[in-house]
């Protein structure tokens, strides 16, 4: 009989070691090794393979020339966000990975697709909820689909059996930190048995042509929980965010192998699930906002699609010693230049006072294009004097003090024209851009001293 041996894996990044370590010389974290053993038999991974459908192939090197081209034939379901940030739909034998907060509506998600497909046989493999729990759910949801098969289960050997005889079309597996592989012998949620179960079920995925959707936990930093490597392993990696205190999700995608990965889908979380919001611009603008100081309204760009959305800012004189700088779906950093700027270039006073800055909504917006907003905002608050009824803005802001351009204007500009806005303030510099072409009334500047000039 082989002898048995052990190792010590660091539960943080992976990295082996034959001893234990009090601290991870990779990612120099501190106790983070586990003791795992080492089984050398080779008959269970005989045994898994089998089970998941793979095969033993030839090898042999081919010419590129000789490839032969085929399209994809997605699977479109009826959630437009999701296929938006998959790139147009499920493609067969992809394996997607979606980490989120606990409670943020990753399962709901995961259950409302299964739900959708009535016409294809869905596995959703749970090994946090009773089949009990799910069907709750289910009836919360108000949809229910006779051919989502529901299956209650950790043990991998036991999924692939259940896979082999039910032969589905999409497989959700909820989650992969529950899962378990006998050939591993160390606890589930290890670092081992997610890799040697991402593994197996990645073959089993481009074996058989299912695509396969996993859960996973994200730990207190935000990142999903695991070796780094299981971000690698998959195709897809999207990430489902949002406040718990606001009704809105946003699906990011971090990674895609077939299609860009610049596309945000919005949810809205109600009683009945998550319900798509098919043009976010209307929800995030306020509609009382002509009497209030301190609003602007910016054009962004989030992926391939434009959104309007409500900047506010809120200047008051210091009580305190030390003026505070908040900000709120804005980067703190940047709101501090741009106070800067404005100290600077413009000459208004911001060392006495306390600046709060907010995205209405609950996003996290990182487009450059929002700064003309924030600084108009800003001065709007500063002065107490409301910005004129129907102006969105559209600009970046450089340490000059001058108005940047930014890129794909002319979606912008045409988002704010559907939305009804009657004038837009944009870069003098932006080229090619054709300011009388459009139905509202574009006003191009080139500094801040110009925007001010305009509005005050």
């Amino acid at each position: 009989m082989a002898k048995i041996r052990t190792r010590y894996v660091c539960q943080n990044c992976g990295v082996e070691s034959p001893k234990w370590l009090g601290r991870c010389p990779s990612c120099e974290a501190w106790n983070t090794y586990v003791e795992e053993v080492v089984d050398p038999q080779q008959e269970k991974h005989a045994e898994a393979r089998r089970l998941s459908g793979a095969t033993e192939k030839p090898l042999s090197a081919i010419s590129i020339t000789s490839i032969e081209s085929i399209e994809e034939n997605r699977l479109v379901t009826q959630d437009v966000e999701l296929n938006r940030v998959l790139g147009g739909g499920i493609v067969p034998g992809s394996i997607t990975l979606i980490g989120g907060e606990p409670g943020i509506g990753k399962s709901t998600l995961l259950l409302q697709l299964a739900l959708s497909l009535p016409q294809n046989t869905i596995l959703y493999v749970s090994g946090e909820e009773s089949a009990q729990q799910i069907k709750m759910r289910a009836d919360r949801l108000g949809a229910l689909n006779p051919r989502c098969l529901v299956l209650t289960e950790t043990n991998l050997y036991q999924i692939f059996k259940q896979l082999k005889s039910i032969k589905p079309h999409l497989c959700i597996i909820d989650s992969v930190q529950t899962l378990e592989s006998p050939t591993i012998e160390s606890t589930a949620g290890s670092i081992s048995q997610i890799r040697e179960c991402a593994s197996e079920l990645q073959r089993y995925a481009k074996e058989s042509g299912v695509p396969v959707f996993l859960v996973g936990h994200i730990t207190k930093d935000g990142n999903i929980a695991g070796p780094k490597i299981l971000e690698h392993m998959v195709d897809t990696v999207l990430q489902f965010e949002g406040e718990h205190h606001h009704a809105y999700r946003l699906l990011r995608t971090k990674k895609n192998r077939f299609g860009s990965t610049s596309e945000l889908g919005i949810y809205e979380m109600q009683q009945s699930g998550l319900r798509q919001v098919t043009n976010p611009s209307e929800l995030l603008i306020s509609e009382n906002t002509d009497s209030l100081s301190g609003i602007g309204i910016a054009a962004t760009i989030e992926g391939m699609r434009p959104l309007l959305i409500e900047a506010q800012a809120l200047v008051s004189k210091s009580v305190y010693g030390t003026p505070q700088r908040s900000s709120t779906g804005y980067d703190n950093k940047r709101l501090n230049m741009l106070l800067a700027v404005l100290e600077k270039r413009c000459g208004f006073r911001f060392g006495d006072k306390d600046v709060f800055v907010n995205i209405a909504g609950g996003l996290k917006v990182e487009d450059p294009a929002l700064d003309l907003a924030i600084v108009c905002s800003l001065l709007s608050s500063f002065d107490d004097i409301p910005i004129p009824p129907g102006s969105c803005f559209a600009g970046e802001i450089g340490l000059s003090g001058e108005v940047r351009s930014v890129n794909r204007i002319e979606q912008r500009i045409l988002e704010a024209d559907k939305l009804g806005f009657k004038r837009m303030f944009v870069p003098t510099n932006n080229k090619g851009l054709d300011l009388n072409k459009f139905g509202l009334r574009l006003i191009a500047v080139s500094n801040l001293n110009e925007v001010y000039n305009h509005l005050f």
